[in-house]
């Protein structure tokens, strides 16, 4: 994956988390559980902080500049990433866009808007949103890259 098409990939999945937000903001009440599946809710709330509401005593404007710190560290690590480790460089897109998402959310709104929820009847899993699930998907394929890059490794070594 080139810069080009991982700049486009960013784009596309941004524009899908901002207009899942504003679809949410238009359409579902404010924590008011509406059951998607018997193990999905969509239920609209507000994060004040950073991923499952951690940080949230920080001022809005000390996370802001946290985000930005971290998007930057992540554009860093990506400009570093071989180009021939197509799951890094598709991770580090995922991460990119779910970070940017919900800074577009902090800068625009001053809290992130949170809407998805898995749930059992005994058990609820914390709200959250496509971009939190952006740098999740991000996160496992830099492990798997990582798990790929160590099984090559070994089996050259086998090889020599």
């Amino acid at each position: 994956m080139n810069r080009i098409s991982g700049t486009i990939l960013i784009i596309f999945l941004t524009g899908l988390d901002q207009l899942s937000k504003y679809l949410v903001e238009e359409n579902l009440p404010f924590q008011q559980s509406e059951v998607f599946v018997p193990f999905i809710s969509f239920y609209r709330t507000y994060n004040q902080g950073i991923a499952f509401s951690m940080l949230s005593f920080i001022d809005n404007g000390v996370l802001t500049v946290l985000i930005v710190v971290v998007i930057i560290f992540v554009l860093w690590m990506w400009s570093q990433a071989k180009k021939d480790r197509i799951f890094s460089q598709i991770a580090f897109a995922f991460i990119l866009a779910g970070a940017i998402g919900n800074l577009i959310d902090r800068v625009t709104l001053g809290h992130v808007v949170d809407f998805i929820q898995f749930h059992t009847q005994n058990w609820s899993f914390a709200v959250f949103n496509l971009a939190d699930s952006f740098v999740t998907i991000g996160a496992v394929l830099l492990i798997l890259d990582e798990i790929i890059q160590i099984k090559k490794s070994n089996q050259e070594s086998i090889n020599e």
